[in-house]
């Protein structure tokens, strides 16, 4: 078989890095999908072999490498599940959950908070696999650097990218002095040239512009500017009430309020996979009996099974809410991931506001901008929005999560 059917050309220049000897640091970023991480798999076996042989030629009997991601969920879906479904690797752990392959003692951590030191400090490591690296805590990636000080050792990487000044950008990709040792490779969706064109022409129609879409598709460390929903279009996404269509499931998100706006917005879902915000109620200097009353009237117009997330930093709130006979939950409240299920229904065309329902809303979604500096919207005046999204990501994500499995054939 050429090695043509096995790998896009993209990775088979990474694979034949793998031959070379001048560099320390290997990190292949760039879009989702793109084949990143299903190479750099198969080179974390390559490099297990190669660091056998290195100790090997130095009398070690049992050699250590570091695997480390995100979480421990990340690693086994990412990485350990997928080289099982490829290669039927049955991985045996001990208490440490460390494992053996290659006659190569692999030692994993979890680098999404700095508890990840513990696994690794004191060892001297052969080599590193880290995935999603991005998402490693800074601290917890340099110690890893740090532990892989075994003759001949080598880390691999693979991530999404992320603000232009994050650490990895900045002081690793971005670092050019040869004596640095480090190769990178960016990978763009197209540069999978094994994902079907349909998939492919379906993930660029329906990514949101802007941030998302250089990010997720053409793999740049970018951030956002300008308007965050950039796909809003007034003319053709405000329609009067009369325009709603029966036969609607209901949902709330709930951003609490006091000194700044307190925010209640009802969303409805149809069959063809519309969202509408049919209802928004915002005021200032409320008390909670001013919501609990609010909810009420949603629950008794709508149903008794309308759930209501909401920002869970009120606690006592959403135990009131309970308590009163409302179904509250504290909504999942990642900003990033929140901002694109809702920029996805604005793409493609599936978002709508009820003309007669709207107070802060137009107010709100033509200030929310974003912060270069951050990556993130500029906190001001953003309290539907943060309503908005709470609803839809978690009403949206919940339902993904039931229904959608990974296309067969993808590789990436």
């Amino acid at each position: 078989m050429a090695i043509s059917e096995l790998y896009t050309p993209k990775q088979v220049q990474v694979l034949k890095t793998l031959r070379r000897t001048d560099w320390r640091l290997l990190i292949n970023y760039g879009a989702v999908r793109s084949g990143k991480t299903v190479v750099d798999n198969d080179a974390f076996l390559m490099e297990l072999r190669r660091v056998r042989q290195v100790a090997d030629k130095l009398g070690v009997k049992e050699p250590m490498y570091i695997l480390a991601g995100y979480s421990s969920k990340s690693l086994q879906n990412n990485v350990l599940q997928e080289l099982t479904n490829k290669y039927d690797i049955n991985f045996q752990f001990d208490k440490h959950n460390s494992f053996t392959l290659f006659g190569v003692k692999i030692v994993q951590t979890f680098t999404g908070s700095i508890a990840g030191l513990g696994a690794i400090r004191g060892m001297t490591s052969f080599g590193a696999y880290i995935n999603e690296a991005s998402l490693a805590n800074e601290e917890v990636f340099n110690e890893i650097l740090n532990r892989c000080s075994a003759q001949g050792a080598r880390i691999i990487c693979d991530t999404n990218p992320d603000v232009p000044t994050h650490y990895l950008k900045a002081s690793y990709i971005d670092n050019d002095d040869p004596k640095a040792g480090i190769v990178s490779f960016h990978f763009t969706i197209d540069d999978n040239t094994f994902l079907p064109p349909q998939y492919v022409e379906h993930q660029k129609a329906g990514t949101p512009s802007g941030v998302f879409y250089d990010r997720a598709i053409l793999g740049l460390w970018v951030s956002g500017e300008g308007m965050v929903y950039k796909d809003f279009n007034k003319d053709e996404m405000i329609i009067p009430r009369a325009q709603l269509p029966a036969d609607l499931t209901y949902y709330a998100g709930v951003d609490w309020g006091y000194e700044h706006k307190g925010t209640i917005v009802v969303m409805a879902d149809d069959r063809v996979g519309n969202t509408y915000l049919i209802e928004e109620h915002t005021r200032q200097f409320e008390e909670i009996d001013y919501w609990v009353e609010i909810a009420k009237d949603i629950q008794h117009r709508y149903g008794r099974n309308v759930k209501f997330w909401a920002d869970s930093a009120r606690p006592e709130h959403v135990a009131r809410f309970q308590r009163e006979g409302l179904k509250a939950f504290n909504a999942k409240k990642s900003v990033l991931s929140g901002i694109e299920s809702v920029a996805k229904c604005m793409k493609q065309g599936h978002f709508f506001v009820i003309k007669e329902a709207i107070d802060a809303f137009l107010d709100e979604i033509y200030q929310y901008v974003w912060d270069e500096a951050t990556g993130l919207p500029v906190k001001l005046n953003d309290d539907v929005m943060d309503a908005l999204r709470y609803a839809v990501y978690n009403t949206h994500e919940r339902l993904k999560a039931r229904t959608i499995k990974k296309p067969k054939g993808l590789r990436g």
